[in-house]
């Protein structure tokens, strides 16, 4: 069982300044690919790769949401209710999602131990689709099939902008945003950064 950080801001710094080097490897300057990095703010951008970690006292209100999984499964807000969870925003025919699924997989392994909960929310497939991806991708965690109505996209944008697929969201055992991943995940060493400094706070 991990420790909390006793510094999840230079932790947060160090895991992200290697993600970034990694994602501009390779990168010649022509490419465009402009790279922000800000441990004051705890802000890191490269391309369309953006992780902003939200400070407690900044964060707005619980996020209310209830949809159907892939599976018929009706789930809420209240599943979580007290835990550290994880929302995912994808779809099938997306290439970074399919790219990022194994590292999210990855976490999700690594923390179910300590109670933290992981979410899917498709925004485009249906159910048959959705289960089609995680058998091929190996995901066991899941997802609510929101393409129909997007109400729960709409619940979580209401807390945070939503502007691109794929986006991760961190939640805090409130229910709040702690978190925000834009773009394709570098790595899983970032995402679970942000979850054991969610899981550190005091509840």
């Amino acid at each position: 069982m991990r420790s909390p950080s006793s510094s999840p801001s230079r932790s947060l710094a160090a895991v992200l300044a290697v993600g970034l080097l990694t994602a501009l490897v390779g990168c010649a300057p022509q490419d465009g690919v402009a790279a922000e990095y800000d441990v004051g703010n705890q802000t890191y951008e490269s391309g369309d790769f953006r992780v902003e970690s939200i400070a407690a006292e900044e964060r707005g209100e619980p996020v209310m949401f209830d949809g159907i999984t892939e599976h018929g499964d009706a789930v809420s807000e209240d599943e979580f209710a007290g835990r550290v969870y994880v929302v995912n925003f994808w779809y099938a025919a997306c290439g970074p999602c399919i790219a990022e699924a194994p590292m999210l997989e990855d976490v999700w392994q690594d923390y179910q131990a300590e109670d933290v909960g992981f979410l899917g929310i498709n925004i485009y497939d249906q159910p048959a689709t959705a289960r089609a991806f995680a058998a091929d991708n190996g995901i066991t965690y899941p997802s609510v099939i929101d393409a129909d109505s997007g109400q729960v996209k709409l619940a979580f944008a209401a807390a945070t902008p939503i502007q691109a697929t794929p986006t991760t969201l961190v939640m805090d055992r409130q229910g709040r945003v702690a978190a925000r991943i834009i773009g394709q995940l570098q790595s899983a060493s970032i995402l679970s950064t942000l979850v054991s400094d969610a899981l550190a706070e005091d509840g």
